[in-house]
């Protein structure tokens, strides 16, 4: 007999059956699948959790929850991404630009965490959030480019501290408005401000840590510059913020261009949305791999914006 998600109680004739197996029959899927369903805590044999082996009595109720339910990361293979790199450790996408780096609520699916679930499984467990996919770092929903996850969880303790280390260095492609001079920098602290920390503020706001960014020009266009900006372990929204701060905001940042309601419609909106594209792309990232301890550069394919 098959059924859903819900309780299940173990009939006379089911007695003594494993509890994966149980799980397994009863909804109709995999012994994988229930053994993972098992492993995140979405079932519960009268009302506490048990192990995959555990051997049912009769009557017992097994009480069964989606992994959307049960606040783990839900697996979607529709929520298409480039592989860049892949190890035993480690793997590389280029995230596009307009998809989050993960859910923010249970169930939530089109994040590329939740495709990397849906290639690599393990990396769920990696991470101390299964929502987070394993991510070892993440980019802004608008940001595009090299996003980094481990496959299990030494390797992601050893991934963040990696991308935290003084030899990490990230190189971002940014378009922004004005002429900045060739070469540049700012340094400023970064904290968190707003009720959920969605903006920063230089120098100021909750926890500010130092941050530095450099930037040199690749071309100037008539309105607009293009440019590479290089730092190290990265702040949130490092580089939206200091270049705005610095008088050239990023083409398509409505949250830190002052004057973003007055610019010129964006021609190249993203996709189903009408919205304008943040011209900001995570190009490279270098850093000492935390299996081989060998130094590994990462990089993602310049967008079209940036080669126009």
């Amino acid at each position: 007999m098959t059924g859903g998600d819900g309780d299940h109680q173990v009939a006379p004739e089911e007695a003594g059956e494993r509890l994966d197996a149980f799980v397994s029959r009863r909804l109709g899927v995999s012994v994988g699948e229930a053994r993972r369903r098992i492993e995140a805590g979405a079932v519960r044999v009268d009302g506490q959790r048990r192990r995959k082996g555990t051997t049912l009595a009769a009557g017992a109720r097994v009480s069964i929850d989606s992994l959307a339910a049960a606040g783990v990361l839900v697996a979607d293979p529709s929520a298409g991404v480039s592989l860049l790199y892949e190890d035993g450790s480690l793997i590389a996408i280029d995230k596009p630009a307009g998809m989050p780096s993960h859910p923010l609520r249970a169930g939530e699916r089109g994040t590329a965490a939740n495709a990397i679930a849906a290639r690599y499984p393990e990396c769920a467990g990696a991470s101390e959030d299964p929502r987070e996919g394993g991510l070892g770092h993440r980019l802004d929903t608008g940001t595009s480019g090299v996003l980094l996850a481990a496959r299990d969880r030494a390797a992601w303790l050893a991934l963040r501290a990696a991308l935290r280390a003084p030899d990490c260095q990230k190189r971002y492609l940014a378009e922004v408005w004005g002429h900045p001079p060739g070469d540049g920098q700012i340094s400023a602290a970064i904290g968190r401000r707003g009720r959920r920390g969605a903006k920063v503020q230089l120098d100021g706001g909750r926890n500010p840590l130092p941050a530095q960014t450099r930037w040199s020009v690749l071309t100037r266009r008539r309105d607009t510059s293009l440019l590479e900006a290089r730092l190290h372990a990265g702040r949130a929204h490092q580089v939206r913020a200091h270049l705005a701060a610095a008088g050239f905001p990023i083409v398509g940042d409505d949250r830190y261009d002052p004057d973003f309601s007055s610019r010129p419609a964006a021609d190249d909106p993203l996709p189903g949305t009408g919205l304008p594209r943040l011209h900001l792309h995570a190009a490279a990232v270098s850093f000492t791999h935390p299996a081989t301890a060998r130094p590994v550069t990462i990089e993602a394919p310049p967008p079209p914006w940036a080669g126009k």
